[in-house]
């Protein structure tokens, strides 16, 4: 798995503007998805099935996580 962030194509939002506080998004092999703090680019990652993404943006599009 390492192998995979280690090359894989970060990037943000293009909601995010010029803000360093961002999430990044990766799409890696096997259908995974890496999700990582933009300010700490060689910290840790979250790596997700694209099954588990798609869930969690579907449920961001609906307003399940707004306060």
């Amino acid at each position: 798995m390492m192998d995979d962030l280690a090359n894989a194509m970060w990037f943000k939002s293009s909601h995010s503007g010029a803000s360093q506080n961002c999430v990044e998004v990766a799409f890696l092999p096997k259908s995974l998805v890496g999700v990582r703090d933009s300010k700490q680019p060689s910290g840790p990652a979250l790596v997700f099935t694209s099954d588990e993404w798609s869930a969690f943006v579907d449920a961001t599009d609906r307003g399940r996580f707004d306060r």
